[in-house]
C-alpha cells in the first residue's frame, strides 16, 4: 500500500515538474524548434491511459501550447502562415477534458479567424463546438457560438437564427437568445446586429480570455462608427479645399474638428490618402480590423 502511494506521489511530482517546465519554456526560453511544430503525443486516448487521473492537468498544458502556437503564427511576418496543428491541439485538449469550455469557445474563435492572418477554418470551428454540445448538451453556449460563426463568418443569417433558436430552447438559456434570433433575421448583416452578438458574447463569457476578446471587438465597432463620421469630415474638407488633407492638423485648422481624433484605445486614426478614407492605425491594439458590417441606412 505504501509503495503504491509513493508511486502515485512520484508520478504527480513529475507531472507538476513537466507543467512548470512547459510554462517556463512558453514564456520565454527559446530552444531549437522544428519548422513544423509537433504534438508530443499524437493520440489523446494513449495520453489518457498514461495520465493516471491527471487528464485535466495535461489538458491545461496542451491548451497553453495551442494558445502559444496560434499566437506565434498570428504574429509571424511570414506570408505562408501554417495553422495545420491548431485543430489537432484543440481536439487533443477536448478529448482529454471533454468539459473544457474555454478550449471549445475560444478555440472556435481561433479557427474562424480569416486567412491569411488566421486559419480560415470556420468549418472546423463548428465541428469543435458541435462536439462540445454533444458532450455537454446542457450548455446552450455552444449552440449560441455555432450561430455566431454562421453570422460573422459565413454571413448565413438564416442558419445563425436557427442555431440561436435551438440554443434558446435549452433549459436555463437566457431570454435574449430568442430576440437575437429575430434580430439576425431582421437586421441581416448590419453592424448593429454584429455588435449585439459580441455584446452578448461578452455577457455570457465565463473567463477573462473571452471577455477581453469581446471587449476588443466591441471597441472595433465603436471605431468603425467613428470612422464613418470622420470620412464625412474628410470629404467635406476636400469639397471645400479642393484637395485631401495631409494631416489632421489641417482639418483642425479648417475648424472641422477640434483635435486629432483617436480610436477607443487612444491611438490616432490615420488618413489613407490612396483610398481617401480614414482608417485605424496599424499601431493600434484594434488592428487588424474585422471586415466591416455596414451601418443601417438612414
Amino acid at each position: 500500500m505504501q509503495s503504491t502511494r509513493a508511486y502515485l506521489i512520484v508520478i504527480a511530482l513529475l507531472l507538476s515538474l513537466a507543467v512548470g517546465l512547459q510554462v517556463w519554456r512558453d514564456r520565454g526560453w527559446q530552444p531549437y524548434e522544428p519548422t513544423t511544430p509537433l504534438l508530443w503525443l499524437q493520440d489523446a486516448g494513449t495520453m489518457r491511459r498514461l495520465a493516471l487521473g491527471f487528464d485535466s492537468l495535461i489538458a491545461d498544458v496542451y491548451w497553453m501550447r495551442a494558445v502559444v502556437y496560434f499566437g506565434r503564427q498570428r504574429l509571424s511576418d511570414r506570408q505562408d502562415k501554417n495553422y495545420d496543428l491548431l485543430y489537432p491541439f484543440l481536439d487533443f485538449v477536448t478529448t482529454l477534458d471533454p468539459r473544457f469550455t474555454t478550449a471549445y469557445r475560444f478555440g472556435a474563435i481561433f479557427l474562424s479567424e480569416a486567412a491569411p492572418d488566421g486559419p480560415g477554418r470556420p468549418d472546423l470551428a463548428v465541428a469543435l463546438l458541435k462536439r462540445g454540445a454533444e458532450r455537454t448538451p446542457e450548455r446552450w453556449e455552444y449552440l449560441h457560438d455555432i450561430g455566431f460563426v454562421h453570422f460573422l463568418t459565413y454571413r448565413d443569417y438564416q442558419g445563425a437564427a436557427k442555431w440561436y433558436q435551438r440554443a434558446s430552447e435549452i433549459e436555463g438559456a437566457p431570454f435574449w437568445l430568442k430576440s437575437t434570433a429575430a434580430a439576425v433575421l431582421v437586421q441581416g448583416g448590419e453592424r448593429e446586429a454584429a455588435r449585439l452578438i459580441w455584446q452578448q458574447m461578452f455577457e455570457s463569457a465565463e473567463d477573462e480570455w473571452l471577455k477581453q476578446e469581446s471587449r476588443t471587438r466591441l471597441a472595433q465597432f465603436d471605431a468603425l462608427d467613428a470612422i464613418d463620421d470622420l470620412n464625412q469630415v474628410l470629404w467635406t474638407f476636400k469639397l471645400r479645399m479642393g484637395y485631401l488633407p495631409r494631416s489632421w492638423q489641417e482639418v483642425v485648422a479648417a475648424r472641422l474638428i477640434y483635435g486629432v481624433p483617436v480610436d477607443p484605445t487612444g491611438t490616432p486614426f490615420e488618413i489613407d490618402a490612396e483610398n481617401e478614407l480614414v482608417k485605424v492605425s496599424t499601431a493600434s491594439p484594434l488592428w487588424p480590423m474585422p471586415e466591416d458590417f455596414s451601418p443601417p441606412p438612414h
